[in-house]
């Protein structure tokens, strides 16, 4: 039975998921790009090839993974009420998931900036390190991110009031915003005096705000996908509980960085 036939005749609202290539061809691309990466970083003969052939193959797998999804919310209605409410539980759980990743950064930091190791000359920062200016770019990011998080928010408010108009200015906001975060980071990374194999220090610095990085790129591309079905008239005021996820992941990018900011910047640099 066709996935059509077959929602028409089911008599209960759960989604019963397609088989799909789409997660399988995914995880190998990432696999890829994790040895291509690694290969480039280390000099490896056509390494940067095997990079970017992982990295493409990944973000096809993700057009094409999001395309199916988009179909089976937006044209088919698979997405009831109460998969709605699986979805939003699933995305909470994973949440709390990254919430345990960035505690175990965070652990490593604190440990070893706490009590310094005399192999690090008994000081945080170690001996010969140079910590960047927590006034410097990462304040203005500090600005950028947190203003970000409050544009998604009228974005989303103006979402369910059906102000399409400010629905679409807040979210092109925070992806315009998100990148310019991104694009300082990267300034930040290329001026830093150390870097990550210099003592425990650079290791923990690049470990906790390279992550968090990474976040943000993911957070983009949510917000993106969001800001395109907002285009294309595929949310609705009570029906988007893919760009609320990707809302909540947002703020919760916002409140790492505040940490981050606190810790490792301000505290963990002076």
């Amino acid at each position: 039975m066709s996935l059509i036939n077959r929602l028409l005749y089911q008599r209960f609202p759960f989604h019963l998921v397609e088989q799909s290539f789409w997660p399988i061809l995914v995880s190998f691309s990432l696999l890829n790009l994790t040895i291509g990466a690694v290969a480039y970083m280390h000099g490896y003969p056509n390494g940067g090839l095997i990079f970017t052939l992982g990295l493409a193959l990944t973000i096809g797998g993700m057009i094409l993974w999001f395309r199916d999804i988009i179909i089976e919310g937006t044209f088919l209605g698979c997405h009831t009420i109460e998969v709605q409410k699986g979805l939003i539980l699933g995305f909470i759980l994973f949440i709390i998931s990254e919430v345990f990743a960035f505690l175990s950064v965070f652990w490593a930091f604190f440990h070893s900036s706490l009590s310094p190791a005399v192999e690090i000359g008994g000081i945080w920062p170690p001996q010969g390190i140079t910590a960047l200016d927590p006034f410097a770019i990462p304040l203005l990011n500090t600005f950028l991110l947190l203003s970000s998080g409050a544009f998604i928010t009228y974005g989303h408010h103006a979402l369910i009031q059906g102000d399409r108009k400010g629905a679409i200015f807040g979210t092109l906001l925070t992806i315009v915003l998100a990148v310019i975060f991104t694009a300082l980071q990267y300034i930040e990374y290329s001026e830093a005096a150390f870097s990550i194999s210099d003592s425990i220090y650079g290791t923990v610095f690049y470990a906790s705000t390279g992550l968090h990085g990474i976040h943000v790129i993911i957070g983009t591309i949510f917000i993106a996908v969001g800001f395109f079905r907002i285009l294309n008239y595929h949310l609705s005021t009570n029906h988007h509980v893919g760009f609320e996820s990707g809302i909540l992941y947002w703020h919760f990018v916002d409140v790492v960085w505040l940490f981050l900011f606190i810790s490792v910047y301000y505290w963990g640099g002076n």
